[in-house]
C-alpha cells in the first residue's frame, strides 16, 4: 500500500507539473495575443476646427476668453513661461501657446501677446523676439468622445516620457521591490502578512504591480483562492515575456485614478491632465506623489474630494521614497510643507450635441461604431465653438423672449414647450460652423435641423423667382390682385398678408414685400412644373408638386436642405455639400480621411447676383427691414417666412462669408402667433452680433453680364430724366436690359421752358 502510494504521488507530481505547463503555455499565447493587438480601448476625440486671429479682426472679448478656457489655458498672475499659461491684462492677452497638431500642420507653442480694445484685435506680437505675427492659429478645441461601453478617459504615454520621480513614487506606493522580483514578491506578501496581523487589520497588500496588472486584464474582481493563483500564475508568464521597462509603461497606461463624471481616468497620461492641467513630462515631485497615492483608492484620496486627505496619502508616499533613498532628506522636509494645486475641473454637457451627432451619421459610412470607441481616432471638424455658442444663447434667449412677451406660448411639460433650430454655414466651402438642433438636447435628441419636415412659407419664394429670370428682369410688373385658382376641381384663392393697396408691383417690390398675390401670379406665368424642376436641382428631398400653393411654400422641406439650397445664392451659384468633417488621424499620426470641397454649379453667377440684389433689398426696405433696428448695419440678403396659422417662422440671412437659418415653431405644428420677422429674425440678429469676426463691409460683387439702369418704379421701364416721379437704379441680366422708356411720364415743352428760364435766372 505504502509502496503505491510513492508510486502514486511523483505521478500526481508529474501530472500536476505537466499540466501547469500546459496552461501555462495556454495563458502564454493569450497573454501574446492580447498584448501584441491593442492593449486598450481609446475613444476617439472630436475637435473643433482651429481659431484663426489676426490685427484688424473684430471679436466678441467675451467668446474668445471662453474659448481659452475651453482649450485649457491657465491664468496666471505672470509673464506666461510655459505652454497653456495665460495672463489677463488691461487691454491684452499674453499667451504661451500650446503645441499645435493637426493633419495639416504642426506648430510648437510660443508666448505672444494680444493688444486689443473692446472690440478689436490691434496687434499680436511675439514676446521672444518682438515681432509681428500677421496671423495666429489657436488650437482645436476637443468637443466630444466616441465612448466605449466602458466610457474611459486616457492619453496614452511611452515610458520615455514618464519622470524619475514619477516612476520611484509609483514603485515606493505600490512595489518598491519591481525591479527585483519575478512578478511575485513572496517577501511582500509575508510582510503584509505580518503587518495585517499586527494591526488587526488590511492594512498593506502583497500584490505586486504585474499581478495588478494581470488582475485588470484578465481576470474578475472576485477574491477567491483560485483567481490568486492565476493572477499569480499570470504575474510570472508576463514577467517571463516581457521586459520590465515595458510592464510598467502598460501599468501606468491602464491604472485606474479617479472619475469625471460618469467617464473614467485612466493612466498617469490622463491623470496628469484631468488634476494638475499639464502634460506628465512637467508633473512637480510633490504632484507625482500625489498620483501615485491615488492608486490604492482613487476616489476615496482625490484631492477633489478631500485635499487635506489627499496630502496625507501624497506625504506618505514621499515618506516611502526617502526611507527608499530616492528622496534627500532636504528635498522630503520642503516636499511636505507644499500644499495640493490641482486645476481644477468642471462636468461640462455635451457640447455641440445636436452637430456631433450630425457628424456621427457621416462616420457611420466611413467606420464600424466599435472601431470609433476604441481605435483612438482623432477627428478633426468644421465647427466654429465661438459661433456655437452664440448660437445657441442667441436661440435660448430668443424662445425665452417670445415665452415672456406672448405668455400663451409657454408650455409646462419640457417635451411640449416652444422649439427651435439654427444653422450656420460658410456658403463657398459648405462648412458647418455651428448646428443647434433643438431648445435642450437633454430633453429631446430629435435634430429639428436635420430631421424635421417643414413648410417654408414665404422663404421658398426665393426659388419662384429664380425660376421666372428667363423670361422676367425685377422691374417688370406683375398683378397683386386677389384671384381664384382652381386645383385638382377644387377652388384655392391665396390671399395677402395684409390688405392689398398696391395692384400692381414690380418682382423686387414683391419679393421685398413678400406679397403673396403677386407671387402667385409670378409663378402661373413661369410654369409650376419650371418651379418644381428648378427646386429638384437644389437638392430638395420631399416632395414638390406643381400646385399653385407651391409658390407660397405650402410643401414641407429639410431645414439643413433649405440652408443648403440658399448658399446656391451667396456662392454665386455654386452649390456646396454640407461638411461636418475636416479629416480623421490614427493614433500615429496618419491621415486616414479627408474630405475635400465638393461644389456643384447651379445657376449662372450673373442669376445668382440678381437674385442677391433682390433679397438684399427685403433686409433694407422690406419685411427684415428691422434689422437695421437690432445692430445690423452690414450688406446681408435674406428672406423671412411665416406659413398658415402661423404654425413656422423663419429667416435665412447671408453674405458671400456666411449663412445662417433660423427656425421657430412647436413640434405638434401649435400656432406661434408670430412671423418671421418677430420670431426668428431677432435670434438671427443677436447671433451675428455676436460672431463680429464674420461681419464683412464688402457686399455682393457684381459680375460681367450684369447692368444696371435706372428705371421708372411705376412702370419698370427705363425713367426719363426729370419725368419720372420715382426713379430707381434696378440691375439686370445684360440680354434682358430694357430697351424702352417710360411712356407715362414723359418730357413736355412746358417743362422744358420751364427748366431753361430756371437756368436763365441763375445765370443772372
Amino acid at each position: 500500500m505504502l509502496k503505491k502510494i510513492a508510486i502514486t504521488i511523483p505521478v500526481l507530481v508529474l501530472l500536476v507539473c505537466v499540466s501547469l505547463v500546459c496552461y501555462g503555455w495556454y495563458l502564454s499565447g493569450h497573454i501574446e495575443q492580447r498584448f501584441s493587438a491593442r492593449r486598450w480601448s481609446v475613444p476617439s476625440k472630436i475637435f473643433s476646427d482651429t481659431t484663426l486671429l489676426y490685427p484688424g479682426q473684430r471679436i466678441n472679448p467675451n467668446l474668445l476668453k471662453d474659448k481659452l478656457d475651453a482649450l485649457g489655458y491657465r491664468k496666471v498672475n505672470h509673464q506666461p513661461l510655459r505652454n497653456g499659461e495665460l495672463q489677463v491684462t488691461p487691454g491684452a492677452l499674453t499667451i504661451f501657446l500650446n503645441d499645435l497638431k493637426t493633419p495639416w500642420k504642426n506648430r510648437q507653442g510660443f508666448p505672444v501677446r494680444i493688444a486689443m480694445t473692446e472690440s478689436m484685435i490691434e496687434s499680436i506680437i511675439r514676446t521672444e523676439d518682438g515681432n509681428a505675427v500677421p496671423i495666429l492659429e489657436l488650437e482645436p478645441e476637443e468637443i466630444s468622445l466616441f465612448f466605449g461601453s466602458e466610457r474611459e478617459r486616457r492619453q496614452l504615454i511611452s515610458i520615455q516620457q514618464v519622470p524619475g520621480h514619477l516612476i520611484f513614487a509609483v514603485l515606493a506606493a505600490e512595489d518598491s521591490r519591481f525591479y527585483q522580483h519575478p512578478g511575485v514578491d513572496f517577501r511582500g506578501i509575508l510582510r503584509a502578512f505580518i503587518t495585517n496581523l499586527r494591526h488587526g487589520s488590511i492594512r498593506q497588500g502583497g500584490s505586486t504591480l504585474t499581478q495588478q496588472l494581470a488582475k485588470n486584464y484578465f481576470l474578475t474582481p472576485a477574491r477567491t483562492l483560485t483567481r490568486k493563483l492565476k493572477e499569480a500564475l499570470l504575474s510570472v508568464i508576463i514577467e517571463f515575456k516581457y521586459d520590465k521597462d515595458e510592464i510598467l509603461e502598460i501599468y501606468l497606461n491602464e491604472i485606474y485614478l479617479g472619475q469625471k463624471g460618469s467617464v473614467a481616468i485612466n493612466g498617469v497620461g490622463e491623470a496628469s491632465y484631468f488634476y494638475f492641467g499639464k502634460p506628465v513630462r512637467e508633473l512637480s515631485r510633490v504632484e507625482a506623489a500625489a498620483i501615485a497615492g491615488l492608486i490604492r483608492a482613487p476616489n476615496h484620496y482625490s484631492p477633489y474630494q478631500d485635499k487635506e486627505r489627499c496630502r496625507s496619502r501624497r506625504n506618505m508616499v514621499l515618506n516611502a521614497m526617502h526611507n527608499k533613498g530616492w528622496l534627500s532628506r532636504k528635498d522630503l522636509q520642503t516636499d511636505l510643507k507644499a500644499p495640493v494645486k490641482t486645476v481644477g475641473f468642471t462636468v461640462h454637457g455635451k457640447k455641440a450635441p445636436y452637430f456631433v451627432d450630425y457628424l456621427a451619421q457621416q462616420l457611420k459610412t466611413l467606420y464600424r461604431p466599435e472601431d470609433l470607441t476604441s481605435l483612438g481616432l482623432s477627428i478633426y471638424t468644421t465647427l466654429d465653438s465661438q459661433v456655437q455658442t452664440a448660437a445657441e444663447n442667441a436661440l435660448a434667449t430668443g424662445l425665452a423672449r417670445l415665452e415672456r412677451i406672448k405668455p400663451e406660448l409657454r408650455r409646462e411639460d419640457p417635451a411640449q414647450k416652444l422649439q427651435g433650430a439654427v444653422i450656420v454655414i460658410q456658403p463657398g466651402t459648405g462648412h458647418i460652423l455651428a448646428l443647434v438642433g433643438g431648445r435642450n438636447y437633454s430633453t429631446s435628441q430629435f435634430n429639428r435641423i436635420t430631421q424635421a419636415r417643414r413648410q417654408p412659407g414665404s422663404a421658398f419664394k426665393p426659388f419662384v423667382y429664380l425660376s421666372s429670370l428667363d423670361d422676367f428682369s425685377p422691374s417688370d410688373m406683375l398683378s397683386n390682385q386677389p384671384q381664384t385658382y382652381t386645383v385638382d376641381g377644387k377652388t384655392w384663392e391665396p390671399h395677402n398678408f395684409g390688405p392689398v393697396t398696391k395692384y400692381t408691383v414690380s418682382l423686387r417690390d414683391a419679393l421685398k414685400m413678400s406679397y403673396n398675390l403677386a407671387t402667385v401670379d409670378l409663378a402661373m406665368k413661369t410654369g409650376l412644373d419650371h418651379i418644381v424642376d428648378t427646386a429638384k436641382k437644389f437638392h430638395f428631398s420631399t416632395p414638390l408638386k406643381p400646385y399653385p400653393s407651391l409658390a407660397l411654400g405650402a410643401f414641407e422641406v429639410i431645414p439643413l436642405e433649405l440652408a443648403r439650397a440658399y448658399c446656391v445664392f451667396a456662392a454665386n451659384g455654386v452649390q456646396p455639400f454640407p461638411l461636418s468633417l475636416n479629416g480623421v488621424v490614427d493614433e500615429n499620426g496618419k491621415t486616414l480621411e479627408q474630405k475635400h470641397l465638393q461644389i456643384e454649379r447651379l445657376i449662372p453667377p450673373q442669376k445668382a447676383f440678381i437674385m442677391n440684389f433682390m433679397l438684399q433689398s427685403v433686409v433694407t426696405e422690406g419685411t427684415a427691414r428691422s434689422l437695421k433696428d437690432r445692430g445690423v448695419f452690414w450688406p446681408v440678403a435674406g428672406k423671412t417666412g411665416t406659413t398658415n396659422d402661423f404654425r413656422d417662422a423663419w429667416f435665412v440671412g447671408y453674405t458671400p462669408d456666411i449663412l445662417a437659418l433660423v427656425w421657430v415653431g412647436f413640434d405638434n405644428g401649435d400656432p406661434i402667433l408670430s412671423t418671421g420677422s418677430s420670431a426668428a429674425l431677432p435670434i438671427w440678429a443677436e447671433l451675428m452680433n455676436s460672431v463680429p469676426q464674420y461681419i464683412s463691409e464688402v457686399g455682393f460683387k457684381v459680375p460681367p453680364g450684369v447692368e444696371k439702369r435706372t428705371v421708372c418704379d411705376i412702370t419698370g421701364l427705363l425713367a426719363n430724366e426729370n419725368a419720372c416721379p420715382n426713379p430707381v437704379e434696378e440691375y439686370f441680366l445684360a440680354e434682358k436690359t430694357p430697351a424702352e422708356h417710360c411712356p407715362l411720364h414723359r418730357k413736355s415743352g412746358l417743362t422744358d421752358l420751364i427748366k431753361g428760364l430756371k437756368k436763365l435766372f441763375n445765370a443772372k
